[in-house]
């Protein structure tokens, strides 16, 4: 199943050539669909790119590399044997792939009382301001909505490919700010976070982190990103949270909830 969401089967392109700086528009633009002849300058699939997550896969149902999908069956097999209670949710999911392997794990293990979230706005990163976060002005991440976007209908047919969606996997469309603080969620065993900018990772963290049971995991994808790092340690420190921060990657984190 792994292979399968990262494509390391068929091995697609990548959408930009790894290395390239995708905050400049005028090159990330260049790689545009129906832009002339970009195959060249796309460069080739990579196996030790697609483990890192360090390509934005043209085809592939996740991006997280196998590093990050080996880690989220880690985390929710160990909630699993251990009886730590909750659903399961990412916040960001762009066409679902790390979300369709939680609910595929849980129909390998049998589990029907639990469900899969998904939190996203299905159009893509927000557009920063001046009235956004400090460390958000300028990370012009919404350039790049052309291909970081995902439509709720294509992630529901993604699921469907895999004969996994059904009444477990539920969707939250919309803002982050909009959706998450009356988000009807008891419980979290699983919090992953994936929303790049300071305050995608702090509303995730302020409405769903209160509800992630003991043992339970709060997954952090962007953590290589200055606004998202710095985010999170906000929380951390405002809320006592002293559990270690564990690497999982270049760029993705996680730590288990002790107390």
């Amino acid at each position: 199943m792994k292979r399968v969401l990262a494509n390391t089967i068929y091995e697609d392109r990548p959408t930009f050539p790894v290395g390239m700086n995708i905050l400049d528009k005028d090159q990330a633009d260049s790689m545009r669909p129906g832009t002339e002849d970009p195959a060249k300058e796309r460069g080739t699939f990579d196996v030790d790119h697609r483990a890192g997550g360090l390509d934005v896969p043209s085809v592939a149902h996740t991006m997280i590399g196998m590093r990050r999908l080996d880690n989220i069956q880690e985390c929710v097999e160990q909630v699993l044997r251990d009886g730590v209670p909750g659903d399961f949710i990412e916040t960001g999911v762009w066409r679902g792939g790390a979300c369709i392997l939680m609910r595929s794990l849980l129909k390998a293990h049998g589990v029907e009382d639990r469900n899969v979230w998904l939190a996203d706005s299905f159009a893509g990163v927000p557009v920063t301001s001046e009235d956004s976060h400090p460390l958000d002005q300028g990370m012009e991440f919404h350039n790049l909505n052309w291909v970081l976007s995902c439509s709720e209908e294509q992630v529901r047919e993604n699921f469907a490919r895999y004969d996994l969606l059904d009444d477990q996997v539920k969707f939250l469309p919309g803002m982050f700010a909009d959706t998450l603080p009356t988000a009807p969620i008891d419980r979290l065993a699983i919090l992953r976070m994936d929303g790049d900018l300071y305050e995608s990772t702090m509303d995730a963290l302020v409405n769903l982190y209160p509800k992630l049971s003991v043992g339970g995991f709060a997954i952090v994808d962007d953590y290589v990103i200055p606004a998202c790092k710095q985010a999170v340690h906000d929380y951390r420190r405002e809320h006592g949270i002293d559990e270690p921060i564990e690497t999982v990657d270049v760029t993705g984190v996680y730590w288990r909830r002790t107390h």
